[in-house]
């Protein structure tokens, strides 16, 4: 992404689309789907919209990425299908605002991860960021409270992680494919999230136990069109016109939307402690974006 000055439609699209995503862990609350279906069905309603609108946009050049990128950017499309439903379990077994900050320990994940995978000096700054971000998880999780969480809220906290960790190996590997269009990157990794899915599905999921009614269907494709398919494309299109640190700085919108609006509408509470930790890790991953260029090529990748 080339440092330009930040135009204003690309500023207000991208800040719509952070907003939009912002919003998903309260959609996921009113579908009454197992999380291995819903993640099969964003992926397939999602890849299907992109795919779509990039044969409908006339001029747009087809790029060759060969087998072996392919092959790479299905292994992180089945990561991201993974990711999906644990995040998705994440929201049954504790609060959105809880799986959300569990989700966006990803930045300090990678921050450790970097001088291993990436070669890159662990900075001091960078160091101390993610020693507060872990220290505000242990805020978030409830223990300083009241001791040991019930098993409920720990798997919700373990399945969060367990999704951040997955987050960070998307975001890190697609660091390792640079060069490749970003609507057919998405496209074959949004596809191939829902492929993986399907094993698993036609295994373990007991599809006459499954109960749906309309608002359901509406519900599963906004998910899916609005929040995936529509919301990518628009993210997408507003990079271009806006500096990489801008696109870090506002990604931050997601979930602090999250966090508002799970109070507003699902009235969920957090403690004085979860406050102060949401602070914690929220801060330090916004800190330690600017100290460094790891985090513009992850707002490149997109919010996976």
């Amino acid at each position: 992404m080339n440092e330009k000055r930040n135009d204003t439609k690309s500023l207000i699209s991208f800040i719509g689309s952070m907003l939009v995503f912002g919003t998903v862990g309260i959609f996921r609350r009113y579908i009454p789907l197992p999380s291995a279906l819903l993640a099969c069905c964003r992926g397939v309603i999602g890849s299907a919209f992109l795919l779509i609108l990039a044969a409908l946009q006339k001029g747009r050049t087809r790029q060759r990425i060969g087998a072996k990128k392919t092959a790479i950017l299905a292994f992180v499309g089945a990561l991201i299908g993974i990711n999906w439903l644990l995040l998705f379990e994440a929201y049954n077994y504790t609060t959105v605002a809880t799986a959300t900050l569990c989700y966006y320990m990803e930045p300090t994940i990678v921050v450790l991860l970097s001088p291993l995978v990436f070669r890159e000096k662990l900075t001091v700054k960078k160091g101390l960021c993610a020693l507060v971000a872990v220290i505000g998880m242990v805020f978030v999780s409830g223990v300083i409270e009241s001791g040991m969480p019930s098993l409920t809220e720990i798997k919700g906290v373990l399945f969060g992680l367990g999704a951040a960790v997955l987050y960070a190996a998307v975001v890190m590997i697609n660091k390792k494919l640079p060069g490749i269009e970003a609507y057919q990157k998405t496209i074959i990794q949004l596809f191939s999230a829902a492929v993986i899915m399907a094993p698993y599905l036609l295994l373990a999921q007991d599809f006459s136990a499954v109960r749906i009614n309309t608002r359901s269907i509406v519900m599963i494709g906004i998910l899916g069109l609005i929040h995936t398919g529509l919301n990518y494309a628009i993210y997408f299109g507003s990079m271009d016109g806006l500096h990489a640190q801008s696109v870090a700085l506002f990604s931050y919108l997601d979930p602090v939307t999250a966090l508002i609006l799970s109070a507003l509408i699902l009235h969920e509470t957090m403690s004085g402690w979860g406050i102060i930790g949401a602070v914690l890790i929220l801060g330090a991953a916004l800190i330690s974006e600017f100290d460094g260029n790891l985090r513009k090529s992850a707002g490149k990748n997109g919010e996976l």
